[in-house]
């Protein structure tokens, strides 16, 4: 064996390889530096060596050759623990990869070698080596040595998300979800967020969708951290965020659903590689990538005369690529007002949008790609009254460079968008809801834009760095014309927000990951000022700013099992909605507020998982607990029955803690099912303002929710897929008195192949037709009941 340095470890492993040595090594064995055995005459590299690809001696029946090199993942982090046997003439030697990924062993004896690799997760590879150790397949060869790539036995068991770059989630600390192109298929729901409802701890800002509620209830909570009305979550699509600038909402609809390869949800705090926006999680919108050319179509009609039309199609060829998609929806939507509550007023509430899509990509070499990105979406929405509608237009570029490097990637992405909001407001008669007038109508332009740079390396045997920086800003302004008076009234300013991040991955032998990094962020909101009647005020400038740290542990046990653990600190400033924005819906008034400072959480979480050693089967259960600082919330101030008004105000603090459980098994014969429940204690802990709120649950966050989904594919029968879920009750303010009773929704689908790409498919959502309330204002709205639809989808390529 060669005698090499060490490579160069990070600050991280030095001042945790010693304590973890002391503390790990009885029960683990093997840490970084410590030599793995070698069985059937093999030896192992030491963590941390170097390989060459050189023979130690000639061929012949008295000399050895040498064969060392790496195993990677398809992003090249190395694998370790991996079992690398070579055989040759009936003989067999074998090895274990150290932490580094990295293997070392003498062939058995002359003649032709094969070469074969395994490890829990990944695909079995198998292949002949020449003369000289050299594989005979299509592996990747450095001057180092031989570099073995295994690609995942499941494409749901890799993400990316929680340490922005690809890691199988075996050895992912963080709790992570991720719903495959086949889960998207065989979803029933015909919108995205109804999907993702599948994911425990998931929920939106109320229980209505994005099939027929106003864009401003659409914000995402996790985990127990009520949503209000902004998320308090970040959406991103290849690195470019769709939570709406000015108010923080999310637009299901913006990206084609078919365009979307795969989605992750990682739930817990994730500011320290996210920034402000990610307070309790991301929902990573993962698109198809372009390569061989491909046409995919789809469209369907269904109850409440919807109907839906959708277009991708894309390739590659001679360097360049190209991509559109585009995606029709419209429904007439149904009548929210329980009937025993409705009135003259009440119309269904119902909606329609289109997206459009180009791209085009410039492959320069191997490693570099330039791609260039428009997209263009407008939505109409019909809010259950006569007078109640809503209007969007969104226009965004962006722009990107992503470069693949021998141990390591970079990225840059830039983005601009344009956005128009309307709304109108109005007042209805109690009781009765006979009678409606204007109340305000309301106009908010909006722009922003962003820059993003984005660096990963490895360094050295075990350890990789990812690094970044992101900058974004935001104008906006809410112009209002009291329709009583004809007063205009206006309100507005800009935000500018910038961070920096680093994270360091180390592996502490085979079987330690070690993750820690940090953020630094600073934002501004100025330019700000207030228009009433003529009259303008203008408003002080304010800022702050915030250090996220995150630091996590997993330990690889026998048998497939793993324990983790992590802390975190994450916040989220206010958005300009919260900040100047006022707005009505039913009896109720939301008044804004200038002086609003941003929230702050601090968490922690550990978790258990196994996984089986087939791949087939994953059980996860995690712990958590999360308290937010300065929660921003809709507090009560008055109330008669004609109108209760309400104004955003940071509360004291609030604490959401609870259980979180994933199973996930493939059965074999085409079956798959999978579940998760989620317990979240959140309560509000202080509020010196108006004690009596302490104590209360948090308003729009059930404390029980039970997620099931199974699925089917025979290439005779077709796919079949079903989704339940039940959510426990809530409650719909802050005071606890307006209560949402717990319901169970059932949605299904079945696709069948007919002939030359075409495929039929029939869906149904809610099919217990489940009339279940989804807010009270204090009217009781009810949810969507049961729709059916049908459609056809055609599919050329891959």
């Amino acid at each position: 064996m060669k005698n090499e340095p060490a490579p160069a470890r990070s600050l991280t492993s030095i001042l945790v390889v010693p304590l973890l040595y002391a503390v790990l090594l009885p029960a683990f064995g093997a840490v970084a530096g410590e030599s793995q055995p070698a069985a059937a005459g093999g030896q192992a590299t030491a963590a941390g060596e170097s390989p060459g690809a050189a023979p130690t001696a000639g061929v012949g029946p008295a000399a050895a050759w040498r064969i060392e090199g790496r195993v990677v993942t398809t992003s090249g982090s190395p694998i370790a623990g991996a079992r690398v046997s070579v055989e040759a003439g009936g003989r067999r030697s074998e090895a274990t990869t150290g932490s580094g990924g990295r293997f070392a062993l003498d062939a058995p004896g002359p003649g032709e070698l094969t070469l074969t690799v395994e490890a829990a997760g990944f695909l079995r590879v198998s292949r002949r080596l020449n003369a000289a150790g050299e594989a005979a397949g299509t592996e990747q060869k450095e001057k180092t040595g031989l570099v073995i790539v295994l690609s995942p036995a499941l494409s749901e068991r890799v993400a990316t998300t929680a340490a922005r770059i690809p890691m199988v989630l075996p050895e992912t600390a963080s709790s992570v979800t991720v719903l495959s192109a086949e889960d998207l298929a065989a979803a029933g729901a015909a919108r995205l967020d109804d999907v993702l409802r599948q994911v425990p701890g998931f929920t939106l800002f109320r229980r209505s969708g994005s099939r027929t509620a106003n864009p401003t209830s659409q914000g995402v909570s996790l985990r127990g951290i009520g949503a209000s009305g902004a998320s308090r979550a970040l959406v991103i699509d290849d690195g470019v965020p769709l939570n709406d600038p000015f108010g923080g909402w999310v637009y299901w609809g913006r990206l084609p659903r078919m365009e979307i390869d795969s989605v992750e949800v990682l739930r817990g705090g994730a500011s320290d590689l996210y920034g402000g926006a990610a307070l309790a999680g991301v929902v990573n919108l993962e698109r198809r990538q372009v390569g061989r050319p491909t046409l995919s179509a789809e469209a369907f009609y269904g109850s409440e005369a919807t109907t839906g039309a959708s277009l991708y199609a894309a390739g590659l060829r001679g360097g360049w690529g190209g991509a559109a998609a585009a995606e029709l929806f419209r429904t007439d939507g149904y009548i929210p007002v329980a009937g025993e509550e409705r009135g003259e007023v009440d119309t269904p509430a119902g909606s329609k949008d289109a997206a459009v899509e180009l791209s085009g990509e410039r492959h320069l070499t191997e490693r570099d790609r330039l791609f260039l990105r428009g997209w263009w979406f407008d939505e109409s929405r019909e809010n259950g009254t006569r007078l109640q509608k809503n209007d969007t237009n969104i226009k965004q570029a962006a722009a990107g460079w992503d470069r693949r490097m021998d141990q390591g990637s970079l990225s840059l992405r830039f983005y601009a968008s344009r956005q128009d909001y309307t709304q109108s407001f109005s007042a209805v008669s109690a009781p009765g809801r006979d009678t409606e007038r204007l109340t305000r109508l309301q106009e908010v332009p909006s722009r922003a834009a962003g820059l993003g740079f984005e660096w990963n390396r490895e360094l050295g045997a075990a350890n990789r760095i990812v690094a970044g920086t992101d900058i974004r800003t935001v104008r906006g302004t809410s112009h209002e014309e009291i329709a009583a008076t004809g007063s205009l009234q206006s309100a507005g300013g800009r935000q500018w927000i910038a961070g920096l991040f680093a994270e360091d991955i180390a592996r502490l032998g085979t079987r330690c990951i070690l993750t820690a990094g940090a953020r630094w962020d600073r934002w501004r909101n100025g330019d700000a000022n207030r228009t009433s009647n003529g009259s303008t005020t203008f408003l002080e400038d304010r800022s702050e700013g915030s250090v996220s740290p995150r630091v996590s542990l997993l330990v690889k046990a026998m048998g497939g099992l793993s324990f983790s653990a992590s802390a975190y600190r994450s916040f989220r400033p206010p958005t300009l909605n919260e900040l100047y924005r006022s707005f009505r819906v039913g009896s109720i008034l939301t008044q804004a507020n200038d002086q609003l400072r941003a929230e702050t959480l601090k968490g922690a979480e550990s978790g258990l998982r196994w996984d089986a050693a087939s791949s087939r089967f994953f059980l996860r259960g995690d712990m958590f607990w999360m308290e937010v600082t300065d929660p921003i919330a809709n507090v009560t101030i008055s109330g008669t029955p004609g109108l209760i008004t309400r104004q955003r105000e940071n509360l004291g603090s609030l604490r959401s803690r609870g259980i979180e459980l994933e199973a996930d098994a493939h059965l074999g014969g085409g079956w798959k099912l999978s579940g998760g429940y989620m317990l979240a204690d959140s309560v509000v802990t202080s509020f010196p303002a108006n004690p009596s709120i302490e104590g209360r649950r948090v308003p729009q966050v059930p404390r029980h929710q039970i997620t099931t989904q199974l699925r089917y594919s025979s290439a005779s029968l077709g796919t079949f897929g079903a989704q339940a879920r039940w959510n426990g009750g809530q409650f719909d303010d802050d005071r606890n008195q307006l209560r949402l009773d717990g319901f169970f929704v059932l949605d299904a689908l079945w696709s069948g192949s007919l002939a030359g790409g075409v495929s039929l498919f029939v869906a149904g959502e809610n099919l217990s037709d489940t009339r279940y309330a989804i807010g009270r204002t204090p009217v009781a709205t009810l949810g969507a009941p049961r729709t059916m639809r049908a459609g056809l989808r055609f599919t050329i390529g891959p």
